[in-house]
């Protein structure tokens, strides 16, 4: 009886056991005594490389970053992490992790609004920091993302979190620092006149769109002005736009789109603006160095928009941008799954024509530039938030990066996620196989 009652608790500790493998990691405790980073190579994210230095942080801030030699540390707590890098925390732009879980279930995709104008629609509060995807990005670097709401002309205001939080509110790193603008797909005649039928009507719908906003903006100009008995939200969304407290971040690709919504962006009286996915950013370079555009690229792992183009033109489009003087960050596009990808496309542009460090720039302080938080993160810099990650390898290169160790605001992260524990599980069913002793039954049977 005694024999059974154990069994049966085994089993029941068991049950309990593989749920709570499979549950996201626990957002890490506030950093409650200062760590002393050693021996490793270090990764400024400004350009600057430091061999065998150190980095040493309290309180979530970075207290030395440098040569080891030159660190006069007392109290810390060390951490040897000899022939590794240390790297600053990679951040995606333009995202929608934590808004979209599966893709077949509606009950976990929260990423839009209905309706076509949506200024004041907020993504942040969307956010789900129980995400199973979240910590599979963690453990490739990514530390930050940009919340990016999608759909309709003027979908919403996103926001920059950090990605070890119990909610939304503890994400937050900066909250609606810009509003987004898909600007209304360029219509060409095709030849054909029924076809060109309903590209009329398009284009048509197409000025009407134009016209809506640029009523809005107008509005909301006139609105900012004034003082009001009732608030209008959506005017009041608009308004950070007339005085550089927002960014507009305009999606477009085709270059004369990007034309003609920056141009018209500026004539509104918009301050800062930012153009998103930017395929024809090379071939409109001039102009955008011209009005101080910045660009965050979309499209490093593509294949090229047009056949004239060379095969490799989306890989060293961010080389001829740098070459351009086009200030400009790299965002992964292809799946919220794969945005624990935005290191390689760093190196993939590292081996097209930018050197390393300025790749390294291009997912850390480049973004941060352009997201307006490089004061906080984006570099390994004294008075800087301790968001940074260590490596054994190059981070940027997809043989190599393996990331030992990742501090968010000085606090440790857990790199435990769902693929790593299944990793772990179907390699220890294969080497009990292996070690598992050869059967005797036929070698019996011949006998």
């Amino acid at each position: 009886m005694n024999k059974t009652k154990k069994y049966i608790s085994a089993f029941a500790a068991l049950l309990l056991a593989v749920p709570v493998l499979a549950q996201v990691p626990a957002p890490a405790t506030k950093q409650s005594k200062p760590v002393l980073l050693t021996g490793a190579t270090l990764h400024v994210g400004n350009g600057t490389v430091v061999e065998n230095a150190a980095v040493g942080f309290d309180q979530g801030k970075i207290t030395y970053a440098g040569p080891q030699s030159g660190a006069k540390l007392s109290g810390y707590e060390v951490v040897d992490v000899s022939g590794q890098h240390i790297y600053p925390g990679l951040i995606q732009p333009n995202a929608q992790l934590g808004l979209n879980e599966v893709e077949s279930v509606r009950a976990t995709i929260d990423w839009r609004e209905v309706g076509d104008f949506n200024p004041h629609v907020r993504s942040v509060i969307a956010y789900n920091t129980d995400s199973d995807i979240i910590p599979t990005v963690r453990a490739n670097g990514v530390l930050m993302t940009q919340l990016t709401p999608v759909g309709g002309t003027l979908p919403g205001a996103s926001s920059i979190v950090q990605l070890d939080a119990w909610n939304w509110e503890d994400a937050i790193v900066k909250a609606d620092e810009g509003i987004h603008l898909n600007w209304p797909f360029m219509l060409l005649p095709s030849g054909d006149s029924e076809q060109d039928t309903k590209l009329k009507k398009m284009a048509e719908q197409r000025e009407k769109t134009l016209t809506e906003l640029s009523t809005m903006l107008r509005d909301a100009a006139v609105y900012k002005a004034g003082k009001h008995a009732q608030e209008n939200l959506k005017l009041t969304a608009l308004a950070g736009l007339f005085d550089g407290t927002k960014k507009l971040y305009i999606h477009a690709n085709y270059g004369k789109e990007i034309i003609e919504a920056v141009t018209f962006a500026k004539a509104q009286g918009v301050k800062e603006v930012v153009v998103v996915g930017a395929r024809d950013a090379v071939a409109v370079a001039d102009f955008l160095k011209t009005n101080q555009v910045a660009v965050i690229y979309s499209g490093v792992h593509a294949l090229p928009s047009r056949a004239e183009e060379d095969v490799d033109m989306p890989y060293k489009t961010p080389y001829l941008l740098h070459k351009a003087g086009v200030p400009f960050a790299l965002d992964y596009d292809l799946s919220i799954h794969g945005i624990r990808n935005l290191p390689f496309i760093a190196g993939t542009a590292a081996a097209y024509g930018l050197d390393k460090e300025q790749a390294l720039a291009a997912v850390s302080l480049n973004t941060a530039k352009i997201l307006g938080i490089d004061k906080e993160v984006g570099s390994v810099e004294v008075g800087k938030q301790a968001t940074l990650v260590v490596s054994a390898g190059d981070l940027l290169d997809m043989r190599t990066n393996k990331v030992t160790h990742a501090f968010i605001q000085g606090r440790k992260v857990d790199l435990s996620n769902k693929q790593l524990k299944l990793y772990e599980k179907f390699d220890n069913k294969y080497k009990q196989e292996q070690q598992a002793p050869v059967s005797t039954a036929t070698t019996s049977h011949k006998h």
